[in-house]
């Protein structure tokens, strides 16, 4: 093959790639936003109907009905994995664990070290943390199998 014609080859598979990366952000982000306003709605309406349980823990519970629901989109939607599920999940879910530790770690650094504004900072550990879980997910968690 011509070099000329090889260089076209490759810029080609760099442009599909790049146009997949962009389709699997976006479902990334539909998908997390979605569950994310779930989250909110469902854990308010929990709390809402005062059951005697913490209202943390309510919370928590809310939060820990959405991880399935979220693994499976995002195994097929986000990730378009055929990664066997007794590996991809607990991956998934060790990321989720990881991810409040790093909202918090960045959390720290925006509200504790730099004193940013509350709409700033927090809108900062948002775009950090998901960044974070994407690439984390993507090249770990859902990694398709060699």
């Amino acid at each position: 093959m011509s070099s000329s014609l090889e260089s076209l080859v490759n810029e080609a598979v760099f442009v599909d790639a790049d146009k997949q990366l962009g389709s699997d952000l976006l479902s990334f982000l539909i998908i997390g936003g979605a569950s994310a306003l779930g989250f909110v709605l469902l854990s308010g309406f929990a709390i809402g109907l005062q059951t005697g349980v913490a209202d943390w823990i309510v919370s928590s519970l809310c939060y820990a009905l959405f991880i399935l629901p979220a693994y499976s989109a995002h195994r097929r939607f986000s990730f378009r994995s055929d990664a066997p599920h007794h590996r991809a999940l607990p991956a998934y879910v060790t990321v989720q664990l990881a991810g409040i530790g790093l909202a918090t770690l960045f959390s720290f650094i925006a509200y504790g070290m730099f004193g940013l504004p509350t709409l700033f900072a927090s809108s900062l550990v948002i775009v950090l943390t998901a960044g974070v879980n994407f690439m984390v997910l993507k090249l770990w968690a859902f990694r398709h199998p060699a």
